[in-house]
């Protein structure tokens, strides 16, 4: 099988059966570019409403630029990630600085921006700009290891580079970014990561060596992951009259940045919780469990358990580095992430 051979089938396929998404209604560069930021890591559906809102706040580029960084990371609450949205704006500073506030239509100065990969520059130039340039995410990888039964670790950047020259060297010269679009949607929808690939609705059906040899669910091939580190934390939910705590994690590092309910490592004993309430120089009136929560990150997983401390009312705002404040302020002001979404309720039924 001839790679070139999988084009039209694909176009056509693409033409009939493309989704109806929010950000392909207008593919400007801007556009293009927050929709694969945003999706990277996160489900479609899941995306719609933040990529609305997003821009709804942030309609160009220069409005990215000047965003103030709690707006920012308000805005991409719950996406997870943090540091795309933070690359984004450096990138959108970038942007403004040496390209007068557009980005420029070359893949390589793209590929110079930070926070964007070989993915998100092939995407926007392609989409974008028309460009003849590869776009190659997990669901490409998956798409071609199953068409050419390629059985390369697909985690190897050298594996991922060689995919990219063999789809530019057949792309269209004329639909670019309907190629690479083409293939995010059959991998998103028919030739599926988990469980077997709907091979009946797939327009390259004939060309695929997994299917003819009953082999789909063999690929793509990956080397095993590493196992995450499992860390215990205490968090507590310290509410003072009709506020209550947050803490700023710090500039660098996991959730940089961001606000967290304080918490600490280890899971601690009701005493041992009020005790650090006490150090506090907070006096505890009531303390009761807020059940125990998971959150998984890439390298780390947190296994968390709660308590809910009402403390003797206080019109200081500040004890050590905990910052008390209203719920109206926590959801337009300060982004919690979404690691903390289990214990949210505590606060709101109060």
């Amino acid at each position: 099988m001839k790679l070139e051979e999988i084009t039209e089938p694909l176009l056509s396929w693409y033409e009939e059966n493309k989704r109806d998404l929010p950000w392909r209604r207008e593919p400007t560069p801007y556009h293009v570019w927050v929709s694969e930021i945003m999706l990277q890591q996160t489900r479609v559906e899941a995306v719609k409403d933040y990529y609305r809102r997003f821009l709804a706040e942030l309609p160009g580029i220069r409005d990215l630029a000047v965003c103030p960084e709690n707006k920012l990371l308000k805005l991409w609450e719950g996406l997870g990630y943090y540091n795309r949205v933070k690359n984004m704006q450096k990138a959108a500073k970038e942007i403004v600085e040496e390209y007068g506030g557009n980005i420029p239509p070359d893949y390589e100065k793209i590929l110079a921006l930070p926070g964007i990969g070989s993915y998100t520059a092939g995407a926007v130039s392609s989409i974008a700009f028309g460009l003849k340039k590869p776009a190659v995410d997990g669901n490409v990888l998956r798409v071609i290891s199953r068409i050419t039964e390629n059985g390369e670790d697909i985690l190897k950047q050298s594996v991922k580079r060689r995919m990219e020259q063999e789809l530019e060297a057949v792309m269209p010269e004329d639909r670019p970014g309907a190629f690479n679009q083409s293939l995010m949607e059959l991998g998103a929808t028919v030739c599926i990561p988990n469980g077997m690939a709907k091979c009946d609705a797939c327009p390259v059906r004939h060309l695929c060596g997994a299917r003819a040899h009953g082999t789909v669910l063999d690929f793509p091939k990956k080397a095993a992951k590493k196992q995450r580190r499992i860390e215990e934390k205490t968090v507590l939910l310290i509410q003072n009259g009709q506020e209550y705590a947050i803490c700023k994690r710090p500039d660098k590092g996991l959730l940089a940045g961001l606000y967290e309910f304080p918490n600490m490592e280890g899971w601690l004993t009701q005493e041992e919780v009020l005790s650090a309430v006490e150090e506090l120089k907070l006096m505890p009136l009531h303390i009761r469990a807020a059940g125990e929560a998971k959150h998984i990150f890439s390298h780390v997983e947190w296994h968390m358990k709660g308590y809910v401390v009402k403390v003797a009312s206080t019109e200081e705002k500040k004890a050590g580095n905990l910052l008390f404040i209203n719920k109206k302020e926590s959801k337009g002001k300060y982004p919690i992430p979404s690691a903390f979404s289990a214990y949210r309720k505590y606060i709101e039924e109060d």
